[in-house]
């Protein structure tokens, strides 16, 4: 079967964020007819829009997922999405406001050069109510002005320009990072493929 890179961001700040994003990492690891391709470096976050809440860990995995037959419904895709909200689900997401606390957030940010806009499948919904009736967008309408998704994303794939961007994302990380401020993510782990875990600094 063929397979497409694919880019899912994660993000945890509700109880153990590290471990739960290592599990995550499992899950998808985990997926049927997927291959886990990459895991970026863990960062701590300083959270956007909503400020009076607990940092993030963030972090981006590279998983190269089923193309699917290619149809224009662009059902590869959609099977990833699917599948993420499946997994956001076991790990006990809740309904929050918008930017709010999140016991795991997956994004899909990126599926090969597919461009993608699609009304979504009603399990493939966020439980964010804000956002339970935004379409599927790839790439990810919010990936280039967000710095906690550029900086684990250019851990993997600097030199990337992601399909309708004009710039790589280390350029876009350059800029976002003058915007919010290099502090604004905080390198806190690097991923050890022996252990499938993060490592933290003093290790």
């Amino acid at each position: 079967m063929a397979t497409v890179r694919a880019y899912i961001g994660l993000g945890a700040n509700v109880g153990d964020a590290r471990n739960t994003l290592t599990a995550a990492v499992h899950a998808l690891a985990a997926l049927p007819g997927a291959r886990l391709a990459g895991v970026s470096s863990l960062y701590a976050t300083t959270p956007v829009e909503v400020v009076d809440q607990p940092d993030f860990h963030n972090a981006v995995v590279a998983l190269d997922a089923p193309a699917g037959p290619g149809d224009p419904g662009h059902s590869g895709p959609i099977a990833l999405l699917l599948a993420l909200k499946s997994i956001e689900r076991a790990f006990g997401r809740q309904e929050r406001f918008r930017y709010g606390p999140r016991e795991l957030d997956l994004d899909l940010l990126l599926f090969g050069e597919e461009r993608v806009l699609v009304e979504r499948p009603e399990e493939g919904r966020s439980p964010d109510p804000a956002k339970a009736t935004r379409l599927l967008e790839i790439p990810h309408p919010e990936a280039g002005r967000r710095l906690f998704v550029l900086a684990p994303l250019s851990d993997l794939a600097p030199d990337l320009v992601p399909p309708g961007w004009t710039e790589s994302v280390a350029q876009a990380r350059a800029r976002q990072e003058a915007i919010e401020g290099a502090s604004a993510v905080r390198w806190i782990g690097r991923w050890d493929p022996a252990s499938m875990a993060w490592v933290a600094p003093e290790a």
